[in-house]
């Protein structure tokens, strides 16, 4: 039991100081979640991620100053729970996680060796650190 405790301390050190600058998504991710932003997702927010209307742009100076410093958990729950516009918690976890991956690739965010988790939980470890001009 004590070994458990140990090892849980371990993977929330590791975690901690985590951030979408150290490569938290694949490649293979991202490109899955461009086919899924494309059918939920640019009809609100533009095919580039500009936005248009109400949806706000997904990668500009604005979405990067609102979410540094902020946990991914934050933007996974609330495209989660509030995406798309017309059928509101629609998206299955993984493709929210898929999306999320696709936004950090168009804001050349670079990719890693893993997927990003779709679990909340995992990603209130991770921060969003924008992208330096």
């Amino acid at each position: 039991m004590k070994w458990l405790l140990v090892a849980a301390m371990a993977i929330v050190v590791a975690a901690q100081g985590k951030t979408t600058q150290d490569g938290v998504y694949t490649d293979g991710q991202a490109t899955r979640g461009e086919q899924t932003y494309a059918k939920a997702c640019a009809s609100c927010h533009a095919a580039d991620l500009s936005g248009s209307g109400q949806a706000p742009a997904l990668g500009d100076a604005d979405f990067n100053k609102e979410w540094d410093g902020q946990p991914l958990s934050d933007l996974f729950d609330r495209i989660h729970a509030t995406m798309p516009a017309d059928a509101p918690g629609t998206m299955k976890p993984e493709e929210v996680a898929d999306v999320m991956a696709f936004i950090f690739a168009k804001a050349h965010i670079r990719s890693g060796a893993a997927d990003l988790p779709s679990d909340s939980a995992a990603l209130k470890l991770i921060t969003y650190a924008a992208p330096k001009p």
